[in-house]
């Protein structure tokens, strides 16, 4: 019976070791690759040591006037090495068919410089495995369009914003601020 008893604390010892070495290496955001709206292969490895505001978007929703911020956001902070991605979804029901009217929809209405990506899903089974990560290590999904997500120049998570605050509110300048 001791036998059994002291084999199940060395089990339970070795399954609580291994379950914090697995959070010990928890991904970063520069883990992760997207498509941009071009269909292109980004390695978000190689924005290792800037930060990063990720946000989900959607052309037909009342928040997508928010576009205007994030390229005044971009043009603000993009020499200070803020990364910028915008991620259209129709998670939402309210993006574009294609990524192709996406493209001409952002650029002759907002004049985007940022990084758009492909069209993706954020929530569900299935999401892209950046909006997986966010929800399944830090509790955080989109509720809706134009959810902000920071991540620091480690591609650490910091912090979000719902759809309410504008990209260039004080309350995520001050912390982009904080991380240039």
């Amino acid at each position: 019976m001791k036998v059994a008893i002291i084999k199940s604390k060395v089990l339970f010892c070795i399954l609580v070791v291994l379950l914090s070495a697995n959070n010990l290496m928890s991904k970063s955001i520069y883990d992760f690759q997207i498509k941009d709206i071009d269909g292109v292969e980004i390695d978000l490895k190689k924005f290792s040591g800037s930060p990063i505001l990720l946000i989900n978007t959607a052309s037909k929703c009342g928040f997508t006037g928010q576009y205007q911020n994030l390229a005044n956001l971009f043009i603000e902070y993009k020499d200070k090495g803020l990364i910028v991605i915008a991620t259209p979804s129709n998670s939402f029901n309210q993006e574009l068919s294609d990524s192709e009217k996406v493209k001409e929809f952002c650029l002759v209405n907002y004049q985007t410089k940022f990084i758009i990506t492909e069209i993706v899903n954020v929530k569900g089974d299935e999401a892209h495995s950046i909006y997986n990560w966010l929800r399944k290590d830090y509790r955080k999904s989109p509720k809706w369009n134009f959810y902000k997500f920071l991540f620091n120049k480690e591609g650490e998570f910091v912090e979000s914003w719902s759809s309410m605050v504008k990209p260039d509110n004080k309350k995520i300048t001050n912390f982009i601020d904080e991380l240039i």
